[in-house]
């Protein structure tokens, strides 16, 4: 359904962009969401048409996207954020079909927040941090692969390059990775690196931390992004956690920390307290850990994501924290000189870029802010590999680990209110929906490597 026809200007400041994107040549606007999943979704409108849609929405039709609506409730409409108005990079105005996106709020026919939208799932988590006086602050590291296409033209696991870690001769992806941070500025997302990872094949580039909301616009961005300029290059971008065995999966690294509104600082420092981290910063990082088990379903939603989170490829699987230890689940990254206040930080190491980052972060924050709530005391930090520890002394240690499966990761998370809550039960139970099934799918099939073990043999 069209939107209604268009009124006066919305408001000053956003009649004035579409009056300059106008200007610029262009002439269509993609109006962006998210499914449950996190695969993004648009309707095109004229750009004559985007101040009737700030003013008074665009209506489409719920019941055909992912865990939004039954048939019978179906109609929905979207109110654009213009703050996040910005032309596509490779449909620029300057040509035939200048294109924009603008990313939206999902509404009811009664004008209400639709609780299946996941950006105000993370938006109600953020709220919830406002009144307890605090900023959240993110900043994820989204690892992905860079893939040939088969002779037939499919997409297949075919590493682009042999390069390694921060590899620059063998590198074959260097002008790629360019182009996506050129595509990435002109989205206004501030790119800090890039380079290559440990798989071959493997790349991670870095933008700037930012309030949460702001951050899961970017990384929502950043995949689409990525995508496009791969596929303009003959390659295929992808976010999938483990696509080849026995080398490193990708990870997405989510460094956190909350700003005092109050105080206007990082409430996450206190120079004088060991590894500079304020007890408000330790209870958080208490609720990660205690949380942990229950929301690793919705940072690591696939099948594969568990074959990532395996001992032995700097993918954490216990619940233990430290500085230098890369195999803890959360670490307190060294601040660069000179920034020990505004730097301070956790970076939790268990999400992966599968995820959708807007449900990813909202239960990440509800966790920390249970565990602030709370008054949780974290534990004492792990410093020596986990991976090289035997199964008798972790039992000793007490330590626990994430769950090995994406139908046991399921079952934690059913247990585990604080997260279910986070997420509203109209998007939990879609979302458990879809991840049974994709369990169950899964669960059933004989493999090749099943075949491969055991059909000569019995």
């Amino acid at each position: 359904m069209a939107a209604v026809a268009t009124p006066p200007d919305p408001d000053p400041e956003a009649a004035a962009r579409i009056r300059s994107a106008e200007a610029a040549g262009v002439r269509f606007v993609q109006l962006q969401f998210t499914d449950i999943i996190g695969a993004v979704k648009a309707v095109t409108i004229p750009i004559h048409q985007l101040a009737g849609s700030v003013a008074h929405g665009t209506w489409f039709d719920g019941s055909s996207i992912e865990g939004f609506t039954r048939i019978a409730e179906s109609d929905q409409y979207l109110k654009p954020d213009m703050a996040t108005f910005a032309e596509i990079p490779w449909q620029p105005g300057s040509g035939p079909r200048g294109t924009a996106r603008v990313i939206c709020d999902v509404f009811t026919p009664r004008g209400e927040p639709f609780p299946g939208d996941p950006r105000y799932v993370l938006r109600r988590q953020v709220e919830r941090a406002r009144k307890l006086g605090f900023v959240v602050n993110m900043g994820p590291e989204l690892e992905f692969f860079l893939f040939r296409r088969s002779e037939d033209g499919r997409v297949a696991p075919l590493p682009h390059d042999l390069a390694g870690y921060f590899d620059y001769s063998t590198d074959l992806a260097g002008e790629v990775r360019q182009d996506m941070v050129d595509a990435l500025e002109a989205f206004g997302i501030r790119v800090e690196a890039a380079h290559h990872e440990v798989a071959a094949g493997q790349h991670e580039i870095d933008f700037e931390y930012a309030d949460a909301l702001q951050t899961a616009d970017n990384a929502i961005t950043f995949k689409f992004t990525l995508k496009a300029i791969a596929q303009q290059h003959g390659l295929y971008a992808t976010f999938m956690p483990k696509p080849i065995h026995g080398i490193n999966g990708s990870g997405m690294h989510t460094h956190q920390s909350l700003y005092s509104i109050a105080d206007s600082r990082n409430a996450f420092a206190d120079p004088s307290a060991a590894y500079g981290l304020s007890a408000l910063a330790t209870s958080y990082m208490a609720g990660i850990l205690a949380h942990a088990r229950g929301m690793i379903a919705v940072l690591a939603p696939l099948v594969n994501s568990y074959k990532r989170l395996v001992p032995g490829y700097e993918a954490p699987t216990y619940l233990t924290w430290g500085r230098t230890n890369r195999s803890a689940l959360i670490r307190v990254p060294t601040v660069s000189p000179g920034r020990s206040v505004e730097g301070t930080r956790v970076e939790v190491r268990c999400p992966d870029p599968s995820s959708n980052t807007y449900l990813a972060f909202a239960a990440m924050i509800a966790a920390g802010l249970d565990g602030v709530e709370r008054g949780l005391e974290l534990s004492a930090p792990v410093e020596e590999s986990l991976f090289e520890m035997d199964a008798a002394t972790i039992a000793a240690k007490a330590i626990r680990e994430l769950p090995g499966t994406l139908g046991e990761a399921l079952d934690e998370l059913a247990r585990d209110e604080v997260i279910r809550e986070a997420l509203g039960e109209h998007v939990y139970g879609h979302f458990v929906d879809a991840k049974r099934a994709e369990w169950d799918e899964y669960r059933t099939q004989v493999s090749d490597w099943e075949v491969a073990r055991y059909l000569d043999q019995f």
